[in-house]
């Protein structure tokens, strides 16, 4: 079978099956409320223990501590990492030496308090500004392994002062592995930027270089005609004027991608029966329709080539994220002057587990080329689950 038999042409304006169109956006589920849950339930289990520690003398600093230093670990929308850590540390730290010069020992240090230094302590190695980091861990690490002290000056405070401050060299390495793993993505993302920026500056050059060609031609022909037969000077004139434009613009385009950030591959030599063989490779549960004003629009070529590398790596991370899931759609419509390009599947038989797994190929690093490639032309992209375990891949493009 012809690849462009899988073609499926559609109104603009159809809606799907139901009469109803579905809302704009994917449905996204956060974690926020399973992090919330796995630091809540320690962290009130260790203030009950700080209540019950103090009982004997009715201490009412790590009851009190303990929810100041959880504060200051989730504040959000207020000061850095940097000026958190310094206030916690030194606040800790200075309770610590008044006790301990005072003379005066609590039942609990504070467990919870030690806890939320903990994980400030981690999240400032993972994100602190170098080498102000050095210096703001040293200061929680000392606070954290300090604390015992407020208890007296005993054998049990100073074993607990040296599990915190194995517990402190954890925390550092902890922290120290996702700062590597944030600096290795990085890294990745920013060589996919570079890449991206190559491809579809070669892309436009390619371009560039048909419409320059074209314009030469046509001043060459204005030139044989110019005695001959004058009359025909207007449209080779007009044609040349074309030709320019339309290498201005793609030039635009070429500076914009080049100062910002990138994305693209070769352009295909026809859009809609390049789509139709992608959508017959992927297997019979894939669809592709596309709108009668898509056939009948003169697309940009830039536009073009995005549309095809849209739909082949959403084609490429159903198989790698959803291998066998069903009703595999490409859509291709557009309205108002805009392309939309709408991929989407069904739940993988393997379940809703892989599903989730971000499919922009490399760990997310195709979905950002992707980005980087639609916005670079004046685009938008949006990607996520779907409620029935499925995803979607939606995209709109400037026609020309």
């Amino acid at each position: 079978m012809r690849p462009d038999a899988y073609i499926r042409y559609v109104d603009d304006h159809r809606s799907p099956p139901g009469g109803t169109r579905t809302a704009p956006g994917p449905h996204r589920e956060g974690p926020g409320a399973a992090k919330t849950l796995l630091f809540a339930v320690p962290a009130v289990f260790l203030w009950l223990l700080d209540l019950v520690s103090s009982e004997p003398d009715g201490s009412w600093l790590p009851l009190v501590s303990g929810p100041l230093a959880v504060a200051v670990l989730l504040v959000r929308g207020g000061p850095g990492i940097e000026a958190r850590a310094v206030v916690a540390a030194l606040a800790s730290g200075g309770l610590t030496l008044a006790l301990a010069l005072g003379g005066v020992p609590v039942g609990s240090w504070g467990l919870l308090e030690s806890f939320a230094l903990l994980a400030l302590l981690t999240v400032t190695t993972r994100t602190a500004r170098l080498p102000a980091g050095y210096v703001l861990c040293a200061l929680l690490a000392l606070a954290v392994a300090a604390a015992p002290v407020r208890t007296g000056f005993h054998s049990d405070a100073e074993t607990f002062a040296f599990v915190l401050t194995v517990a402190a060299g954890g925390a550092l390495a902890l922290g120290g592995y996702l700062r590597s793993l944030d600096g290795r993505r990085a890294l990745a993302v920013t060589s996919t930027q570079e890449e991206e920026r190559r491809r579809i500056a070669r892309d436009l050059h390619d371009f560039v270089a048909h419409h320059v060609t074209g314009i030469v031609v046509q001043a060459q022909a204005a030139r044989a005609v110019r005695e001959t037969s004058p009359e025909q000077l207007e449209p080779l004139l007009a044609g040349i004027e074309k030709a320019g434009t339309e290498t201005l613009e793609s030039m635009r385009r070429l500076v914009h991608v080049l100062r910002a950030e990138p994305g693209a591959t070769t352009r295909p030599a026809d859009l809609l029966t390049e789509l139709a063989a992608l959508v017959a490779a992927h297997g019979d549960a894939a669809t592709l329709e596309v709108s009668a004003r898509v056939r009948a629009a003169a697309l940009a070529p830039e536009v073009e080539t995005s549309v095809h590398r849209v739909v082949q790596e959403a084609l490429t991370n159903v198989t790698r994220h959803a291998p066998g899931a069903d009703d595999v759609r490409v859509r291709v419509s557009t309205d108002a002057g805009r392309l939309r390009v709408e991929v989407s599947n069904g739940p993988s038989p393997q379940g809703r587990a892989r599903d989730r797994t971000p499919p922009g190929g490399r760990g997310g690093l195709g979905l950002i080329g992707l980005r980087e490639r639609v916005e670079a032309l004046g685009g938008d992209l949006d990607a996520g689950p779907l409620p029935d375990g499925g995803w979607r891949l939606r995209v709109t493009l400037p026609a020309r």
